[in-house]
């Protein structure tokens, strides 16, 4: 923890971002997981090469799970305690058609992909709201997961797993009474950081 006890989060993109969706994902992150502030980093990576499979024309989510990691040692530097990686491509992981996201469990790290978040992929017009409310919903989610939540059998809650998106549309971007106690607690007790100075 910080000195001044809150939990600070890095959010990484990982390839091209608009940055208003990563300040948008920030500014909720702040608002819905207690006691933690966030930040965007000002350098991101690219989206590695050998994440692409081109028989599926997707990307493997491990590995760009890995190119994540591999930016957290200077990050726990600036002082951030957990990183979210944020991609525009379609990422899966085996035995299963996509993803939303993925995280370590618990951990420091975990990514989410805007790409079936989009309305546009579902054949109705872009919607950036609707964009920044599915991306919050998920990384909240995955940021849950490395705190060591598991999937939550409430529907409304933020931690209920997402098969499609209309499971996202369905819960809410809030912990149930339950998983927000789980929450505070596993806040409270991650490990001390240093402040992080991104905005």
């Amino acid at each position: 923890m910080g000195e001044d006890g809150e939990m600070r989060v890095a959010i990484i993109p990982i390839g091209r971002v608009d940055s208003s969706i990563l300040q948008g994902v920030r500014e909720n992150i702040e608002r819905i997981i207690p006691q933690t502030t966030c930040g965007v980093s000002d350098e991101g990576v690219e989206v590695p090469e050998g994440a692409y499979n081109p028989l599926r024309g997707q990307y493997r989510s491990s590995v760009l799970m890995a190119r994540v990691l591999t930016q957290l040692g200077r990050l726990r530097l600036l002082g951030a305690d957990r990183v979210l990686g944020i991609t525009d491509v379609d990422i899966y992981t085996p035995g299963m058609n996509f993803i939303f996201g993925e995280a370590q469990c618990p951990g420091k790290a975990a990514i989410i992909s805007l790409y079936r978040l989009r309305p546009e992929f579902y054949g109705a017009p872009p919607d950036r709201d609707l964009l920044v409310e599915r991306a919050v919903k998920e990384a909240v989610h995955e940021i849950g997961h490395t705190l060591g939540l598991r999937h939550c059998s409430d529907p409304r809650c933020v931690m209920s797993f997402s098969l499609h998106i209309g499971m996202t549309d369905r819960k809410g971007p809030n912990f149930c009474s339950r998983c927000y106690g789980r929450i505070e607690r596993a806040v409270r007790s991650s490990g001390r950081i240093r402040l992080f100075d991104g905005s």
